[in-house]
């Protein structure tokens, strides 16, 4: 029984873990590490909601009623969330980058101060 709700957990701990850099760090490269796993631990979350114990993929049998099938639609969910989570991470960065060539550094308090 533990076993099925192991997912849940390690979704909600990636999560936390996730809000608590977002929260907590200064620098703006923790910060997006921290938006990272939140996304992650959501990714997770979906995915153990649409896992079914010994079921198959809906396009492998070919009689309905007698075989329990996965939903797909969180699988496709989750890999279109990947695809927005990992362009969305690299203009962060990208973004980063280029406020720290200008400002010099990473720092939120101190960027927030800076007159431009």
């Amino acid at each position: 029984m533990f076993k099925m709700y192991i997912y849940f957990i390690a979704s909600f701990g990636l999560f936390l873990i996730g809000l608590y850099a977002v929260l907590s760090k200064r620098n703006l490269i923790k910060l997006i590490i921290g938006l990272d796993l939140m996304e992650t631990g959501v990714n997770l979350f979906l995915i153990s909601l649409g896992y079914v114990k010994d079921g198959s993929a809906p396009i492998f049998e070919k009689s309905i009623s007698q075989v329990t099938m996965v939903d797909p639609v969180p699988q496709a969910l989750v890999l279109t969330s990947i695809v927005i989570g990992v362009s969305v991470t690299a203009l962060a960065l990208s973004l980063s980058v280029k406020l720290y060539e200008k400002s010099g550094t990473l720092d939120l308090s101190k960027i927030r101060s800076l007159k431009w």
